[in-house]
């Protein structure tokens, strides 16, 4: 059934002070970071209050009418792409830091805040908030649980969901569920470990408990430029089988060091095949130690140049470049396709061997950037979105990659998320019965299907389609599966 967008907008507008109907305005909604995938929404709301969202959220489920939120729009799967016959719901206005609380080490920020912004809050109280995805400046802390963030730090201290107490959520029909508590466990099923990374689908999220850290006394980054590829991936194991274990481990390939470089001027070596970036944090005493090991072995797995940075100044100008990548690539041509998978980290020589042949096989360029530490890879495709052979070329090129990471040992995400990017190769990596099992979680929490629908889960006919099972449980199909 069509949408009866003026009779919804008029109902809408006596819960919420700000929507927008107008085709014009919609339209700066149309898609997330992913703008491959774009569909003009319905209707747009901007909430300010929780009671707000709780009345929009009953109003499309008793209507039956799709609601999709979104933060900051920039997610890399299309989760956050509007459906045409609902209503998307922008956080943007909770963007409030309500409480800091420095003796139990939290505070509780509303989802509209950036991550970046929580450790500006508590830097003056030695404090900051470890996940820091590469768009951390821009991203939302809903977001961030929305997708299960992770960013440079993730290798030593987690992602988001490690670094979260406890959730407010508004469920499908506007009630109110909190998960988690004050201390590192709480009664009942871990339902803060499955939200995150639910990608909107089981709730809103309107307020969340972040767990804060002091800062380290002390942190070094290092350096290391290599002449191969190998040599670097087998430098990343190494430095974690001497039983080391970095804050941070990046890597880059030739193609991503140079358009860093040519971009922010990090002071990377050009003439190098690959980079990494090694975070080690400390005392000073234990710093010294720690440099010392890793210079050592990455030394000996071929590093032909080795630079430590310990002034604060000299380690943001390397992770400048790092953090800079994503958009240094994207002056190299009209678009690229940014791809996430993540694969065990002794596969990492193998896979960037095999992505560089599927390069010359699709003739689209590749920029590798990523968190090697813990094996989540971002090839970046390069291709012209205004090319109709590029674009199909670009698409198959990286649910190979996807495929790939699967065969390897691996999964089609590591931080990303599924949204509609990934969502067929979501029935290569799970059985027929696991999707079974997610769906009915999904229809346990939103038993209508409003939140987010087609996205995340594949139906029994997309499956088809993509030459997979059709889902079943024992062996009675599972029911009304399409409405998701």
């Amino acid at each position: 059934m069509a949408l009866d967008k003026p009779s919804l907008a008029a109902k809408l507008k006596v819960l919420c002070a700000e929507v927008i109907s107008d085709e014009a305005r919609l339209s700066v909604y149309e898609s997330d970071g992913l703008t491959a995938k774009r569909q003009l929404p319905g209707i747009v709301v901007l909430p300010e209050t929780i009671d707000e969202v709780r009345s929009i959220a009953r109003l499309c489920h008793e209507q039956e009418v799709p609601l999709v939120v979104r933060g900051a729009g920039t997610g890399l799967s299309g989760g956050a792409m509007p459906h045409s016959e609902g209503v998307l719901m922008v956080m943007a206005k909770f963007n409030r830091i309500l409480e800091v609380d420095q003796s139990s080490l939290t505070a509780v920020v509303q989802p509209g805040v950036t991550n970046l912004n929580i450790s500006e809050a508590v830097s003056d109280l030695g404090l900051y908030y470890a996940p820091d995805p590469s768009s951390q400046i821009a991203c939302t802390i809903g977001g961030n649980v929305a997708e299960n963030s992770g960013g440079v730090h993730c290798l030593k201290y987690g992602l988001t969901v490690h670094n979260i107490q406890s959730l407010k959520i508004v469920l499908a029909d506007g009630e109110i569920l909190r998960v988690g508590g004050q201390s590192f466990d709480s009664p009942g099923l871990d339902f803060l470990s499955l939200l995150h990374g639910s990608e909107g689908m089981l709730g809103v999220v309107v307020e969340v408990t972040v767990k804060l850290l002091p800062k380290p006394p002390a942190v070094a980054v290092l350096m290391a430029a290599f002449s191969s590829i190998e040599d670097a991936a087998n430098a990343v194991s190494a430095v974690i089988a001497a039983g080391i274990l970095p804050a941070g481990l990046e890597m880059m390939d030739k193609l991503a060091i140079e358009a860093a470089e040519a971009f922010v001027g990090a002071g990377y070596p050009t003439g190098a095949k690959a980079l990494l970036l090694c975070e080690l944090d400390g005392c000073d005493e234990e710093l010294s130690t720690l440099v010392d090991e890793v210079r050592g072995v990455l030394k000996k797995h071929g590093a032909f140049e080795i630079s430590v940075a310990t002034e604060e100044s000299e380690r943001l100008r390397l992770w400048q470049g790092r953090k800079a990548a994503f958009p240094a690539v994207g002056r190299l041509a009209p678009d690229y396709y940014c791809m996430d998978g993540t694969i065990p980290r002794r596969e990492l020589a193998s896979m960037l061997n095999r992505i560089s042949e599927m390069s010359a096989e699709y003739n689209l360029q590749v920029a590798n950037v990523f968190h090697a530490g813990d094996g989540n890879l971002h090839p970046l495709i390069l291709y012209d979105a205004n090319d109709d052979d590029q674009v199909r070329r670009a698409e198959k090129f990286g649910s190979d990659i996807l495929l790939l990471c699967i065969e390897k040992g691996g999964t089609i995400t590591g931080e990303h998320g599924v949204g509609v990017e990934k969502i067929n190769e979501m029935c290569v990596q799970f059985s027929d019965k696991e999707l079974a099992l997610f769906h009915r979680i999904k229809k346990a929490f939103d038993e209508k299907g409003i939140l987010n629908p087609g996205k995340g889960i594949p139906t029994l006919s997309r499956c088809a389609e993509f030459g997979a099972m059709h889902v079943h449980v024992g062996d009675e199909k599972f029911g009304d599966l399409e409405r998701y």
